[in-house]
């Protein structure tokens, strides 16, 4: 998952901070809507002396409404309560579909604050593919994936670990975001896509996704006009690769089409 955090601060804060807590390790995905939704963030797994049992997880205080992305397949949002658009606490869902008409346009629109990267909607789309269970533990509880049952017990879709890698940048599906400082303190988010791979690979903007930014990223690339170079920190590349210290040379000023230079390959990140 790519946390969005120029498009919702506030939201990606509230979520580092459930999950910096261990509100999502050993967290079940809790809810699963074919073609809709699958949800998670609300339970978890904890371990007691009769064994493991599931309790809700302990929520802070509900946090403002941050919608500005629709809500598109593989966009992740988070969870609230119908009729109060600044109700989101602990509980995020994926859109296993394009939901725009329906979660953009109720209860002040459905904030979108994450995106599933690299080939994570395989993973998705066949957990939305398990069957589910009431699990007669409440409302909540009614519609949960599971991955087998019997008489005696029901086995769960469960997080057993999670892991952050902060970055500047993400390549996914032929696209390169990043944040970039152009100089006197302005900063845009952008997306190049790549549209040449041999011999050399080569990037261009894409000019509807430039978006000006009101504060400094924590993470950040940066552009020298002057000597047309555009170096990127680290790009997270797959699952488990980043690379390091990534420059490309401006090689068409009119289209602002880059040329890469030179990187470093860093370690697995898992």
């Amino acid at each position: 998952m790519e946390l969005l955090e120029t498009y919702a601060p506030k939201t990606v804060a509230n979520f580092l901070e459930y999950l910096n807590n261990g509100a999502y390790t050993s967290g079940i995905l809790h809810r699963s809507v074919p073609d809709f939704v699958i949800q998670a963030g609300g339970f978890k797994i904890i371990s007691t002396a009769n064994g493991n049992s599931l309790a809700a997880v302990e929520t802070f205080p509900p946090i403002a409404n941050e919608f500005k992305i629709s809500n598109t397949r593989s966009t992740v949002a988070m969870a609230k309560v119908a009729g109060d658009p600044d109700s989101a606490t602990s509980e995020w869902f994926v859109n296993l579909a394009d939901n725009a008409e329906n979660l953009n346009n109720q209860n002040g629109g459905f904030t979108v604050f994450g995106r599933i990267i690299f080939d994570g909607m395989t993973v998705i789309d066949t957990i939305g593919k398990l069957p589910v269970k009431n699990l007669n533990l409440g409302n909540s509880l009614t519609e949960v994936p599971i991955k087998d049952s019997d008489n005696t017990q029901v086995v769960l879709v469960v997080t057993n670990s999670i892991e952050v890698t902060e970055t500047s940048g993400i390549f996914s599906e032929g696209f390169l975001s990043f944040a970039v400082d152009i100089g006197a303190k302005e900063h845009y988010d952008v997306n190049l896509q790549l549209t040449a791979n041999d011999p050399d690979l080569v990037f261009e903007l894409v000019p509807a996704s430039v978006r000006q930014l009101q504060t400094t990223p924590a993470h950040v690339a940066t552009f020298s006009s002057q000597a047309g170079i555009l170096f990127i920190p680290s790009v997270m590349i797959d699952a488990a690769t980043v690379a390091n210290n990534v420059f490309m040379k401006l090689t068409d000023a009119n289209t602002f089409q880059f040329t890469l230079q030179s990187y470093e390959l860093a370690k697995s990140v898992q």
